[in-house]
């Protein structure tokens, strides 16, 4: 999952005006101190009325979709009035905090840990969407920092950092004269990652605008310089695919220490976390192939954005039925505009579909896009969510094939989305009811149909159908006749646990049950990020290969003898082109490939 991997990814919208007035809220950090994992904050505030006498910590966050209660992490929460004297506060629930009298508040202190090193029995927030206070670095969102009086939200405000002298910081917030970062509005600060410390900076230009990239390499291997140099020609292809690039600066903020999770998008940057290894040109694919998909974000949802999210509710969020389009197209874009621009070939491309294929089989069929995007704060719809970047990233495809169809080669979804950004932007939202419709109206009565049945419900996709358009031939499945090994088991990620799916009776037999969760192989502990070549080695191993497999039920673990077993070898998903194309396909097939 891209989330987790690679993908996570929604941001929040700015508001472009910003305040004249002295900001009533003044946040200052001290990161001097990384001793017990503490962020110790003080909060100036003035103003605070009798309305506003809840203190709010978020409960989640833009484009997480997932549950964080932050107030979990909260140490000795207290308020002052101006002389010094404590105000009373009552802890209401996880996340709030009750001011006893508001109006005589003036100061607010409490120490928060960070949310990396700090053990939680559930709900485990993405490293890439947490914090990480150490010695020579902070990893710094403001979600797990801040929070708000209530009412609060859409005032500006200050952040005053205090940190080593000789630390660089890099982020996409700018400073006022005092010295402080200034924020919009809390919303701004959440959607302004930073990161700080012992960091190499490179700096490029993109069309106008300034491009810096920032990294925390743990033993010094990776720089600046090595990611700039690899990612230059997909910032190029980027700039060519939207035309008309819509911010004046951007900022990349690269983390390698021991753990990969992804990456995080936001308006003006995007952060990533990776475990450290040697830089290779394999690795500078696998972080060019990830930026891509955080990049493009700054199409949608930055300028492409339901209302809903405009101004997102850090209390009980409010999902938005379009996530189909701020991730799934965003991930179809990252692949295509890398084709467009001859970074990878038709190949490679149709190789990343039939993965995608692949990977959307281990999900609900019958659950469509819609109900994905408005489940995706639930149990149920975190089991799914990693589909919006398999199946959703399929259909952007699909509808990019259907609109070139149309046009007759002249208008794409690469058009559409440029004209939508243009139609509405950072600060003005489409209609969240409407959008279907308003996208229907901008192009053919045909895409409604398109929408009813691949977006708004789960119909089988026309893979076959729509890739011979272009003259390329699909093949659901390949019989190939020979015997290969297999374990037998499939592995979801749903709650930050490799669990067990999908089990042969076989496996079941011996006593392993779905939903498992995987401790180890052989006696080697199983981490994310390890697991995924433990596994494939032993998925290579001849059939009847014994081993010993443990698993985590019931808070108890148990091992047991397994082997792997054997299957019928089956290409699934073949793409190829079909030499006896018609010249219309292979018009069209043309100008698919040059639509850029």
């Amino acid at each position: 999952m891209r989330k987790i991997i690679t993908t996570l990814p929604l941001l929040l919208i700015l508001f472009i005006t910003v305040h004249a007035q002295s900001p009533k809220l003044k946040y200052t950090v001290n990161l001097n101190d990384s001793k017990d994992d503490l962020f110790r904050v003080t909060l100036d505030v003035s103003g605070l009325t009798a309305s506003n006498n809840i203190y709010q910590f978020a409960a989640t966050a833009p484009g997480t979709y997932q549950t964080m209660d932050i107030g979990r992490y909260v140490r000795e929460f207290k308020a002052f009035d101006k002389k010094g004297r404590e105000v009373s506060v009552k802890k209401l629930d996880e996340n709030q905090y009750e001011l006893s009298d508001p109006t005589k508040v003036k100061k607010i202190n409490y120490r928060i840990v960070e949310t990396w090193d700090t053990p939680v029995k559930e709900n485990m927030i993405y490293k890439m969407c947490g914090t990480s206070i150490e010695k020579d670095h902070v990893l710094f969102n403001a979600h797990c920092v801040f929070g708000y009086p209530k009412g609060m939200q859409a005032e500006p405000l200050e952040i005053k950092l205090e940190y080593p002298a000789e630390w660089q910081v890099g982020t996409a917030l700018t400073k006022n004269q005092s010295g402080s970062y200034v924020a919009n509005n809390y919303d701004h600060a959440v959607d302004s990652p930073i990161l700080l410390g012992r960091l190499t900076k490179s700096t490029t230009d993109l069309n106008g605008a300034t491009v810096d990239i920032y990294t925390y390499s743990k033993t010094d291997l990776i720089k600046s310089d090595d990611l700039l140099n690899s990612m230059k020609e997909m910032l190029k292809a980027a700039g060519a695919f939207v035309v008309k690039f819509p911010v004046d600066r951007y900022t990349f903020l690269f983390h390698f220490e021991d753990e990969t999770w992804g990456a995080w998008e936001h308006s003006y940057s995007s952060e990533y976390i990776f475990q450290e290894e040697p830089f290779t040109e394999q690795l500078g694919q696998l972080i060019t192939s990830t930026a891509a998909h955080e990049f493009f974000h700054v199409i949608t949802p930055l300028n492409i954005h339901s209302e809903i999210i405009e101004r997102f509710n850090f209390v009980t969020p409010t999902p938005s039925e379009h996530l189909w389009l701020y991730e799934g197209t965003t991930e179809w874009a990252s692949d295509a505009m890398q084709l467009r621009y001859k970074m990878i070939d038709l190949e490679t491309f149709l190789s990343e579909v039939r993965q995608k294929l692949i990977t959307d089989a281990r999900y609900d069929q019958n659950y469509s896009l819609s109900k994905l995007s408005l489940t995706s704060y639930t149990p149920e719809g975190q089991k799914q969510y990693g589909n919006i970047y398999m199946r959703g990233a399929v259909v952007a495809g699909l509808l990019d094939i259907r609109l070139l169809e149309l046009s007759k080669g002249k208008r794409g979804l690469r058009e559409v989305i440029n004209e939508l950004s243009i139609k509405f932007g950072p600060s003005k939202a489409f209609p969240e009811k409407e959008f279907f419709s308003l996208f229907t109206s901008m192009t053919y009565p045909e895409i409604a149909d398109f929408f009813d049945n691949y977006v708004k419900n789960a119909n089988p996709l026309p893979i076959g159908e729509y890739y011979a358009k272009l003259g390329i031939q699909y093949t659901p499945e390949i019989k190939t006749g020979k015997v290969v090994p297999t374990l037998g088991i499939g592995f979801d990620v749903p709650d930050g646990k490799i669990r067990l799916v999908k089990l042969r009776d076989e496996l079941k037999a011996i006593g392993l049950v779905e939903n498992d969760e995987l401790v180890s192989i052989n006696g080697t502990p199983i981490t994310l990020q390890n697991g995924r070549q433990i596994v494939g080695e032993l998925s290579q191993q001849p059939i009847d290969h014994a081993y010993d497999i443990t698993v985590r039920r019931d808070d108890k673990e148990i091992t047991i003898k397994s082997k792997v077993l054997s299957k019928e070898d089956v290409k699934l998903h073949s793409f190829e082109v079909n030499a006896q194309a018609t010249p219309e396909q292979v018009a069209l097939r043309e100008a698919w490939l040059k639509n850029l």
